[in-house]
């Protein structure tokens, strides 16, 4: 349907429009731990009003740069050409930090999370001004908020989507959030381009020529690399919001929820805030390549039954993934 003709049939029907702008107006705050702690989404529909018509929703977590306005602007644009615009509420969560390079401009009670390392927000670290507040609690209480049926009575699947730094968000939160099969809604990952993995054993991607098939050997470069299999990049030595569940529970989770690795078919150079730590490049040597063969180890040997989707002509850029062709089936399921 042409955007202005629906528009003018949801303004008739006393059904809301979409907010598509990166603007004040299109988002709001989402309440943590009883309060006042806090944090933003941007977001095409409000969490709290009844919306009869919504049956999908798309929640796609920003880069390194936390541009979550920039995000919605490509979620938006997504959700357009997936002809989903006025059946899908879109939202996009503001992981916001103050903390250690990190300079966000921080609203009264806003949740500031952990900007880097081994405890960053990329891999559900405890934020830096609740230590009660994970960055993966967020996400938590986002879907939450989507599964209450006085909001949302006729949803019926989310998508978490993420690129880059959000990419590294999505697949660890996807391993240890403890939410997914207590919501009575079907939700789905998509994990675009991140720089690594927390990677399942002590094995890592045998260097091999180009083309070659993917093998996988003990990592024989720990004396040298010796965080190679330390949180976030591995099992060993877990901290926040991912500690609290075991090895084999984390492995079972990964496994057993429905996840895409969506990659860009170029995204092989070292952009973008490329991870060349040697606990990253023991994983692969660049973003395609290690996502290649992280898909490939847990589907042939843990089982999983994830896809692994190239995506052609794309490097590392957000709005080219999640508005490419091979994106919109995948973003977009058919209810």
């Amino acid at each position: 349907m042409p955007r202005l003709a629906f528009l003018f049939l949801a303004a008739a029907a006393g059904q809301a429009a979409p907010c598509i702008h990166a603007t004040a107006d299109c988002t709001e705050f989402v309440t943590l731990a009883g309060g006042p702690s806090r944090s933003l989404v941007y977001r095409t529909y409000s969490l709290d009003t009844r919306n009869d018509t919504i049956t999908r929703a798309l929640i796609i977590v920003h880069g390194t740069n936390r541009d979550a306005d920039n995000y919605f602007r490509s979620a938006v644009a997504a959700a357009f050409l997936g002809d989903a615009l006025e059946n899908t509420v879109v939202i996009v969560p503001r992981i916001a930090s103050s903390d250690r390079g990190c300079q966000d401009k921080l609203a009264p009670n806003e949740v500031s999370y952990s900007c880097g390392g081994s405890d960053s927000w990329r891999s559900g670290g405890v934020a830096t001004s609740n230590d009660k507040l994970t960055s993966f609690d967020f996400m938590d209480e986002i879907l939450r908020k989507l599964a209450r049926k006085q909001a949302f009575p006729n949803l019926r699947s989310i998508v978490i989507a993420g690129h880059s730094a959000g990419g590294q968000y999505v697949t660890r939160y996807e391993m240890s959030n403890r939410v997914h099969e207590t919501l009575g809604i079907p939700i789905s990952y998509v994990v675009a381009n991140p720089s690594s993995y927390a990677w399942l054993d002590t094995t890592r991607p045998a260097h091999a020529e180009e083309g070659a098939p993917i093998t996988f050997r003990n990592f024989g470069d720990g004396r040298n690399c010796t965080t190679f299999d330390k949180w976030p990049y591995g099992m060993e030595q877990r901290t926040g919001y991912a500690s609290k569940l075991s090895d084999d529970q984390l492995k079972h989770q990964l496994a057993s929820r429905p996840t895409t690795y969506l990659l860009g078919e170029i995204d092989i150079l070292p952009l973008g805030g490329f991870d060349s730590s040697c606990p990253a490049m023991a994983q692969g040597p660049t973003r395609r390549a290690r996502g290649e063969a992280f898909g490939k180890l847990v589907t042939e040997k843990y089982g999983a039954k994830h896809s692994t989707v190239i995506v052609h002509l794309c490097g590392h850029n957000a709005r080219c993934m999640f508005t490419s062709e091979e994106a919109m089936p995948v973003l977009f399921p058919k209810n």
